[in-house]
Parts: structure tokens; C-alpha cells; sequence
């Protein structure tokens, strides 16, 4: 099949560089007038909002301003000079404070007459200041009361009229500013306007020109792939097409066809053959570890003169074997699973009796349901191993299932160290990404999917100093004919 199709792999590539050409000119014809007309439009339209809100935002300082300060000034001066009892003294802060808003004013202003205005109302408060403090140092209620009159009134209105001249040229000049926005934005609006139609006529021209050259016969080309890809393995004349390398597609896949159908029988038993070697390896990649775990415990037991649990423990093991040689299945059902956990936690228990604890809780209308071998027992090891043990205290280890709708839920659970946020999310990820560490819980969540399908497998809950849940969702199935191979 190899030789048959290599000879179309290098048309291919030319046909691939070419239209990527033509695509590309015509995208840089269509995008770079548009990018430039877009940063045109956002640069003008930016420096115009910037005006305008500088400028209103001048009318908005100068209106608060102007409202309060005439009035203030007016109203705090004269307590002041009759020395009334609700005199707060002279208003100093309020004039200092109305210049720094003029300073502000000036730095922000462009406009010739209205900076003329405000430099005005700002000298008119440095000049309202020292008649202030000349008010001060006067003696005499009648010669008070004429600098008020005669001085600090007519100051006070003469910045009122000179905030008012610097609200009415800002007002003109912000008026001047929204029509000359205006009238640039629609003459902007015409040429993008007038580009974009271009650009469409470009377009559409082009891609006619595009279509009826390459696009058509491709179509006719996927169309083609489309029936293939239904079962349409009938071998068809090739596609006339008039360019050359789309011809020598159309021929390559029609000399293709012949073949499909061999192909297609072949993988579909080698897929099922894959399956079966797959399941047979992860099976037996789990067997050992535990076998090197068991015969531990049993030399620490004889070491230590403890021949009758020592013998105790190699019934459990003779038990434990006896159940995972399943008479050479790898699917046995959840009442042999359940016998074959029990003898794993007699023995652990045997070793742990200071440590731990168990429980199994598996209702009898669940033992006929079907499962991968050998899925509990790498579960109840992690919750000792890493749970329970790491602790240092007496623990639980909780074995237990139900049914949820159409799924068998099997939950070990441990009340161990727990994990933390950051490490319950690694051990999640190991569960798909073989390059982490975690090859017990991964080898089991593979089996399950490999047997089950993708919905299934191991889903994992973890709270530091709380615990451990380890969750194994399987379909509610008796019999290996039930999955469908």
C-alpha cells in the first residue's frame, strides 16, 4: 500500500505551497489597508476623546468652583468682620484652595482666552488673599466693613465673571472640537466606506477566480472522501480536473479504494488483538508489587516467632492467589473481588493490627457484576501505604458500593494524612499522563476504560488530616459478552 500512495506525496506539497500563496497575498491585500484604516480611526478618534474630556472636565472643575466659592467667600468674610459668633475666621484655606484649582485649571487648559481667564481669577485670589490679611490688621468696624465692600466683594465677583469667561470660551471651544470631530469622522467614514467596497470587489473576483480553479475540484475531491468514508469503496473514474496536481490527488485516492476494505478488516482485528495483549500486560505489571508486599510481611512474621500468624498469613496468601488466578480470566465478578480484598487485609491487618482497621460493605446484589481483576486491591494498598501509614495512628480503611442509575460505584476510603490541594491535582493527573508518577492508581483507571470505555474509571477526593476517597465507576454488567467486543 506504501509504494502505491508515496508517488502522491510530493504533488501534494506543491499544490499546498501555491495556494498558500495566493491565500496569503490576498489576505495582506484585504488586512493591511484595514489594519492601517483601523489605527487610523482609533488614533484620531483617541486624540479626540482625550480632548474632550480634558475640556470637560475643566467645565466640570470650573462650575463646581465658580457655584460655591463667590458665596462662601462672601458669607465667611463678613462673620468675620462683625465678629459674629458662627465666624469660622477668615476663609484662607478656601482661597488656597481655589487657586491650586486654578494652577489645575491652567495646566490643563489650551485655549488662549480662556487660559487669559483663569490667569486672571488666579491673581484675583493671590490679590484676594492680601486684602484678606489686610482686613486683619484694620481696627474699626466702619473701615472693616469698607475694605469688605469696597475690596473683597468686588473681588470675589470679579473671579464669579472670570470663571464664567473661562466656562463660556471652554464651552466655544468645546463646541468647535465636536464639529470638527464630526466632520473628520464622516469624511473618515467615506473612505473606509469606499476601501471596504473595494476591498469587497477584490474579493469577490478573486475567490470566483480561486474557486473555479482549485476550490471546485477539492470539493468534488471531499465529497468524494465523504462517500468513501460511508462505505462507498466502489473504485471510480478519477476526477477530471484541469490542474495538474489535483488530478494526481484524485488518482491517488481512487487507486487508494481498492484497498480499503482488506485494510479496514485487518485493523479491526488487529485493534481486538491489541486490546486483549494490552489488558493481559497491565495485568500482569500489577501482580508482582504486590507479591513482593505479601512476602515481606511473611519473613517480618517469622522472623519474629510469630509462626501461627504466620501460617495464618500464608492462607491468606494461598486464598489471595487462588482468587487472582480467576482460572486465568482477567474479568472476574465483584463477589470474587471482594473475597480477594479480604484476604489482602487479613494479611495487612496480620502485620498492622496496631494501625489499622477495615471494613468491606459491598451489598450481595452487586457480587454478580463484572470487573478488570485486581482493581480494588492497588486502591486498598494506597490507602495504607499512603494513608493510614504515613499517619501514625490507628486508622479505617472503608470498602464499600452502590448503585448510581445505571453504574456501580465502589468507594475505598481511608481516614489517613489526606493530601493537599496541590497534590490531590498531581495524583488526577498521573491517572492520564503516563510521563507522572502514580503507576498503580493509572494501570487500574486504564484497565477500567480499556474494558468499559472512557466514561468510566477512577475519580479521586482528598482532604489533608481528613482522608482519602478513591472512587471506581463501572457499567452494571454480568458477562464479558455484555462489552461489546
Amino acid at each position: 500500500m506504501t509504494e502505491n500512495i508515496s508517488w502522491t506525496t510530493k504533488p501534494a506539497k506543491t499544490v499546498k505551497t501555491t495556494m498558500q500563496k495566493k491565500l496569503w497575498k490576498m489576505i495582506l491585500i484585504v488586512t493591511i489597508p484595514l489594519m492601517l484604516i483601523i489605527i487610523l480611526v482609533v488614533g484620531i478618534g483617541l486624540g479626540y476623546g482625550l480632548q474632550y474630556n480634558s475640556i470637560l472636565n475643566n467645565v466640570t472643575t470650573a462650575s463646581d468652583f465658580n457655584r460655591e466659592f463667590t458665596d462662601n467667600i462672601k458669607t465667611k468674610m463678613y462673620y468675620y468682620v462683625i465678629d459674629s459668633q458662627y465666624s469660622e475666621g477668615m476663609p484662607t484655606e478656601e482661597v488656597k484652595s481655589a487657586e491650586r484649582i486654578a494652577i489645575k485649571l491652567i495646566e490643563t487648559t489650551a485655549e488662549k482666552d480662556s487660559l487669559r481667564a483663569i490667569n486672571s481669577v488666579l491673581n484675583l485670589c493671590h490679590n484676594l488673599e492680601d486684602k484678606m490679611q489686610e482686613i486683619a490688621v484694620t481696627e474699626g468696624y466702619d473701615s472693616r466693613m469698607s475694605q469688605l465692600n469696597d475690596n473683597i466683594y468686588v473681588m470675589a465677583d470679579l473671579i464669579q465673571e472670570y470663571m464664567y469667561t473661562y466656562l463660556y470660551y471652554e464651552a466655544v471651544h468645546l463646541d468647535a472640537l465636536q464639529s470638527t470631530m464630526i466632520t473628520n469622522m464622516v469624511v473618515l467614514m467615506g473612505v473606509v466606506v469606499v476601501l471596504a467596497l473595494t476591498l469587497l470587489i477584490f474579493l469577490l473576483s478573486y475567490s470566483r477566480k480561486l474557486s473555479r480553479r482549485i476550490v471546485d475540484p477539492i470539493d468534488m475531491l471531499c465529497d468524494r472522501l465523504v462517500a468513501i468514508g460511508r462505505g462507498g469503496l466502489l473504485v471510480m473514474e478519477p476526477i477530471q480536473a484541469d490542474v495538474e496536481e489535483v488530478q494526481l490527488l484524485s488518482d491517488g485516492i481512487e487507486s487508494m479504494v481498492g484497498h480499503l476494505k482488506r485494510l479496514i478488516e485487518r485493523n479491526t482485528e488487529q485493534e481486538k488483538q491489541r486490546r486483549k495483549t494490552e489488558l493481559a500486560l497491565l495485568q500482569a505489571q500489577i501482580n508482582p508489587h504486590f507479591l513482593y508486599n505479601t512476602l515481606d510481611t511473611i519473613i517480618w512474621l517469622i522472623e519474629s516467632g510469630e509462626i501461627s500468624e504466620s501460617v495464618a498469613m500464608v492462607g491468606s496468601l494461598s486464598n489471595f492467589f487462588r482468587f487472582s488466578l480467576s482460572r486465568g480470566q482477567n474479568v472476574i465478578t465483584l463477589k470474587e473481588e471482594q473475597q480477594h480484598i479480604r484476604s489482602y487485609l487479613e494479611i495487612q491487618h496480620m502485620r498492622y493490627r496496631d494501625l489499622m482497621e477495615y471494613e468491606i460493605d459491598i451489598p450481595e446484589e452487586l457480587e454478580s457484576f463484572i470487573l478488570p481483576k485486581l482493581t480494588l486491591q492497588p486502591l486498598v494498598e494506597n490507602a495504607l501505604y499512603h494513608g493510614i501509614k504515613i499517619r501514625r495512628r490507628k486508622g479505617l480503611i472503608r470498602v464499600s458500593g452502590r448503585v448510581d442509575g445505571e453504574q456501580v460505584i465502589l468507594e475505598v476510603a481511608d481516614d489517613g494524612c489526606g493530601m493537599s490541594e496541590e497534590r490531590l491535582n498531581e495524583v488526577r493527573a498521573s491517572l492520564v499522563d503516563s510521563r507522572k508518577e502514580g503507576f498503580g492508581l493509572r494501570t487500574v483507571h486504564q484497565r477500567i476504560q480499556i474494558l468499559f470505555g472512557k466514561e468510566f474509571g477512577l475519580s479521586i477526593e482528598s482532604t489533608p488530616d481528613v482522608g482519602t476517597s478513591i472512587l471506581v465507576k463501572i457499567p452494571m454488567r454480568t458477562s464479558e459478552k455484555e462489552m461489546g467486543e
